[in-house]
């Protein structure tokens, strides 16, 4: 069926502490971190569209050049300025998508590990139900405690973690029910963190698509050595 990918690459990685400059841009393993998940999806049969999303005119002059070795029509490629938020710039991605696709799949760079296997669950399931994101279960204890609390002290209150699963991307949607998702998240000014809250904003459900491979966020300094070795046997 008709699917857009969107990969979000204008994020500012304030966390990386000026370690790299721009994740998407960082070498992992020689590799640009947006190629390998370039490359995930086409294994997968999909990117045609694909929509990707940048930050500035340097970044995305880059991009361009590693998008002309990684697909086989870099010409088709959709661009879209992102916003200043995550979003944000969702919501700018979903206006660019040609209207003939019915699934859009949307992911962060920043996730380079991704697997074609587990992109291939996950068209299954959001051919199957209409909404799927990737997930893996949380398997540390988790503690909650009051809003503002001082850590020293707390009263630690116990989650039950057989209920508790930690979002991954992509995530993946039938193209007008998230339009209509971010639209409802865009007027009513909320925040979310991912779109499968945006999705639930409008009282939609989406299926958990387990996935058995390590599939981490490149989030901090001490990612980049693990996701490599990640990537070495990938």
């Amino acid at each position: 069926m008709p699917a857009a990918v969107i990969l979000l690459a204008a994020g500012q990685g304030s966390r990386m502490e000026g370690h790299v400059a721009d994740k998407a841009l960082t070498p992992l393993n020689g590799v640009p971190a947006i190629k390998h998940s370039i490359a995930a999806f086409i294994a997968a049969g999909l990117g045609d569209p694909l929509i990707i999303v940048y930050r500035d005119d340097a970044q995305r002059n880059a991009l361009q050049s590693i998008a002309a070795s990684s697909v086989p029509k870099p010409e088709s490629i959709v661009w879209v300025p992102g916003g200043s938020e995550r979003q944000e710039s969702v919501q700018h991605a979903l206006k660019a998508t040609p209207p003939d696709c019915e699934f859009v799949y949307i992911h962060d760079v920043a996730r380079p590990c991704i697997r074609r296997e587990a992109i291939m669950a996950l068209q299954t399931a959001v051919e199957r139900d209409g909404a799927a994101t990737l997930a893996h279960p949380i398997i540390d204890t988790i503690k909650r405690i009051p809003a503002g609390a001082p850590l020293r002290a707390v009263a630690l209150e116990d989650l039950d973690r057989s209920r508790l699963w930690a979002m991954e991307t992509p995530q993946a949607f039938r193209t007008a029910a998230i339009r209509a998702a971010h639209q409802h998240v865009r007027d009513n000014q909320l925040k979310v963190t991912d779109d499968t809250a945006a999705l639930a904003c409008i009282g939609q459900k989406s299926t958990l698509v387990p996935n058995p491979h390590p599939n981490p966020k490149l989030t901090t300094p001490s990612d980049l050595a693990y996701i490599e070795q990640l990537l070495k046997f990938s």
